[in-house]
């Protein structure tokens, strides 16, 4: 069974790819530089990738940034110290809509009839596109707009993280083998990938390791 997953290089999309390896897919991995604040996550991607086994890894460059609109990609807007209220500023508008037709394109090419994804809507930002109603929404529009979908042969997304905690993420991807130090969460990581501790990616992260009861292997630059 073929298999395209989104790997961003963070917690969630190693565990996903974890998961998929283990359920036996053929996996072709896909991230993308789109314009974000830094490429340590890419360079956790590949590590990632090279650790649980893919059958290729493709990084495919867009330019998010040109739009503006987000604390990842637009340099003139803070990225937030502390919790706020609402959506955060650190949403990329569309993000994961444009992510998910990169990775329809690539599965119809490659004859592939699955599609892993690690959103989760428990542990969050409070993202739209991270939610079991999006993700359904999309799956129809899928069978609606693919020469593959139109003759029947249907695409599923699977979510396997999207109605757990990050402590059961954790214990999850432990328990297949996942070295979450190879990971970056961070929205402001530098360029050898220390996490600054003090972001809502780093406030989940680390809140799931204890929760979880495993010692977070992050490296913090405080």
């Amino acid at each position: 069974m073929k298999a395209v997953v989104l790997v961003s290089g963070g917690l969630d999309s190693a565990t996903t790819l974890a998961v998929a390896v283990h359920e036996g897919y053929d996996c072709h991995a896909l991230s993308f530089r789109y314009g974000q604040r830094h490429d340590a996550e890419l360079e956790a991607s590949r590590a990632v990738c090279g650790m649980l086994g893919v059958r290729e890894h493709r990084i495919m460059t867009i330019d998010l940034g040109s739009f503006g609109g987000s604390a990842l990609t637009d340099h003139a807007i803070d990225v937030p110290r502390e919790p706020t209220q609402g959506i955060p500023v650190t949403y990329v508008p569309a993000r994961n809509t444009i992510f998910l037709s990169f990775a329809l394109g690539l599965a119809e090419v490659l004859n592939a009839r699955h599609i892993f994804i690690g959103v989760n809507a428990v542990d969050y930002s409070g993202y739209p596109d991270c939610r079991p109603e999006y993700i359904q929404a999309f799956e129809r529009m899928a069978q609606l707009a693919t020469r593959a979908g139109v003759e029947g042969a249907t695409c599923r997304i699977h979510t396997p993280l999207i109605n757990l905690g990050k402590a059961e993420i954790i214990r999850m991807g432990t328990r297949l083998g996942v070295d979450y130090a190879q990971t970056v969460s961070c929205y402001l990581a530098n360029s050898e990938g220390y996490a600054c501790g003090s972001c809502e990616a780093c406030r989940i992260r680390r809140k799931g390791f204890a929760d979880a009861g495993i010692i977070d292997p992050t490296r913090y630059l405080n």
